[in-house]
């Protein structure tokens, strides 16, 4: 009698635990669990991608600041020293003159090479 008592009390258990380990599942393969998840994996990957860039970032600038001084970039400019700025060639109505190009330019036609 009490065996028998006991095997339906662990069979129950065990439907009851099985029952609500299979419903879990379910509720996270509905469309908007499913939804929740991947929006969840987007910003996290988002979140990675802005870290690296940060990296990348302090890396370039670290890297940087070490050529400078290696180089001798890193003392403060003399403004005496650095040469003249350019001057530009202003043609008509004070606009930068622009060169002709020596040969006519066309519009470039893909069938023309086949």
């Amino acid at each position: 009698m009490f065996r028998r008592a006991f095997w339906f009390t662990a069979g129950a258990a065990a439907g009851v635990w099985a029952t609500t380990k299979v419903n879990r599942k379910l509720k996270r393969l509905t469309p908007e669990s499913l939804a929740a998840q991947a929006a969840d994996k987007a910003i996290e990957t988002g979140h990675r991608l802005k870290d690296f860039a940060l990296d990348v970032r302090a890396g370039m600038l670290q890297r940087e600041a070490e050529l400078e001084e290696a180089l001798g970039l890193d003392a403060p400019a003399d403004p005496a020293a650095l040469p003249a700025p350019r001057r530009t060639a202003l043609g008509p109505g004070g606009t930068a003159a622009v060169p002709a190009h020596p040969h006519p330019t066309h519009p470039y036609d893909r069938n023309e090479d086949h």
